[in-house]
């Protein structure tokens, strides 16, 4: 089992045109290049998601799955983990997806940061309008 710590070179030949694209939005989110595309390959690798009330099944628990087949990637991929550990990756990927989720209802006018209440707060109602 590979130490946490230890790390491994992947290497890969992409368009010139790519690989400036990629700093450049690396630039913008404030991460190296290596962060960047480690970044977006984990979450390509996370595939897309349907949503769930929508999709479905009454009675189903989509979420529970989700987390069991999250829990079985880490483990596979990393080995052994404590209680802690774990919650630690689980809680950055709730993070990070709440992040995301944020920034498209803030992009979307559905959701605004307060700074006055200290705060993110709906704009309008649940279903957009007021």
């Amino acid at each position: 089992m590979a130490d946490e710590t230890s790390r491994a070179v992947v290497k890969t030949y992409i368009p010139e045109y790519q690989k400036d694209d990629w700093q450049s939005h690396a630039d913008e989110l404030d991460m190296s290049q290596s962060e960047f595309v480690r970044a977006m390959v984990q979450a390509g690798r996370k595939g897309f998601e349907m949503d769930p009330v929508q999709t479905q099944p009454e009675g189903s628990n989509p979420r529970g799955d989700e987390l069991k087949t999250r829990l079985l990637e880490i483990l596979a991929s990393e080995g052994h983990l404590s209680w802690d550990e774990l919650v630690e990756r689980l809680a950055g990927d709730f993070e990070d997806k709440l992040e995301d989720e944020l920034n498209e209802l803030q992009s979307t006018n559905r959701v605004q940061y307060s700074g006055r209440h200290g705060g993110y707060e709906l704009v309008g109602g649940i279903d957009g309008h007021a």
